[in-house]
């Protein structure tokens, strides 16, 4: 037994069953055991790959929009470019490559990272040298800012709730001998969350809610009200609110019981965008999409980046680039699966890809 799920069921048995919530908060953050401070977590010797990981095409075209909105913005001195949960730094390198001819924007950016884990920040360190780190999004310092976050919101810690017999209750996770698992409890504040419209549902029905995504939705909006710019959000999820169960645990690219090894394997849940776009309309910010991540890359230019990559190498290079392109945008891949949403402050033309 890892010594996480020995810590996590001596915790049960002290104090009863713990929230969903809180298990993926232990899983995924715990300063020793977490699965964030495991040496490989990305890539093809990962768990999981991300845009970034399959073509550095992704992150040079979020590099053009971000300096497209830097331009509409009136070219600030100033500017915070933020990324949160940056990876191993891949995506930032590469945004950074594609817009240094832009040496106004260059001068103008300093870059922060929003990144809780020791093993990550010093694998982004080795990609972005010059960046600043920050436990919370609340540290990045203010001003007109950028901000990128990509496959970020997915590894929030969430709440599911279960329809029993006409009434809610909380999954809650509990003990039985050296086997974690689902047990019902009554539902605790953060159930105020959810629309009386999704509580009308069958027995059996599931409901999800993400505060901290709310929350920092709502931080990132603020921001942007307050001080001018724009926001990218990027990750698998859906539209618009829905019954259903998306926890899951990724490991070695296969899914796996998320009780089994807690510590060992990604935990993820879906996006609800609905529930973003909800949250930054709320706060009086602009809000575009949430659309297609396939139809998103393709109306900024994606299709005419990978010819370009495409003509400059052998035929085997070609075929990697064009299988990369199809990776990124295909319906059957990530091209549906994947949403965009952009938050803008007041003052600033519709993005492109919107």
């Amino acid at each position: 037994m890892s010594a996480l799920k020995q810590f996590l069921i001596k915790r049960i048995e002290a104090t009863g069953p713990i929230t969903l919530a809180t298990y993926m908060a232990e899983c995924l953050m715990h300063p020793v055991y977490g699965y964030y401070q495991k040496e490989r977590v990305f890539g093809t010797e990962g768990d999981f790959t991300t845009a970034p990981e399959v073509s550095q095409m992704f992150g040079e075209m979020m590099g053009l929009w971000l300096a497209d909105r830097w331009i509409k913005m009136g070219r600030p001195d100033t500017l915070n470019l933020v990324e949160l949960g940056p990876g191993r730094g891949t995506l930032m390198a590469d945004l950074l490559r594609a817009t240094s001819p832009v040496e106004e924007f260059m001068d103008a950016i300093s870059v922060h990272f929003v990144e809780t884990s020791t093993q990550l920040r010093a694998a982004q360190a080795n990609s972005v040298p010059d960046a600043r780190w920050h436990d919370t999004f609340a540290e990045v310092p203010e001003g007109p800012m950028l901000l990128v976050a990509n496959e970020f919101f997915d590894a929030l810690p969430i709440h599911q709730y279960e329809k029993r017999d006409g009434a809610w209750f909380e999954r809650m996770v509990g003990a039985d001998g050296d086997v974690l698992g689902f047990m019902l409890g009554p539902t605790g504040a953060q159930f105020a969350l959810v629309a009386d419209e999704m509580k009308d549902a069958p027995d059996g029905s599931i409901l999800e809610v993400c505060p901290s995504a709310l929350s920092i939705t709502g931080e990132i909006s603020d921001r942007l009200n307050q001080f001018g710019g724009a926001a990218l959000l990027i990750d698998y999820g859906y539209r618009k609110s829905s019954h259903g169960d998306s926890f899951q645990a990724l490991q070695k690219h296969k899914f796996v019981d998320p009780f089994d090894e807690p510590g060992a394997a990604d935990l993820t849940a879906h996006v609800n965008f609905g529930m973003l776009k909800t949250a930054a309309i709320q706060k009086g910010t602009k809000v575009f999409g949430p659309t297609m991540q396939g139809m998103f890359l393709m109306a900024i230019g994606l299709g005419a980046r990978a010819q370009v990559l495409a003509g400059a190498g052998d035929e085997a290079h070609q075929h990697k680039i064009l299988a990369d392109l199809k990776r990124l945008t295909a319906p059957d891949e990530m091209g549906n699966l994947f949403k965009v949403l952009a938050l803008q402050a007041h003052g600033l033309d519709a993005p492109p890809g919107f």
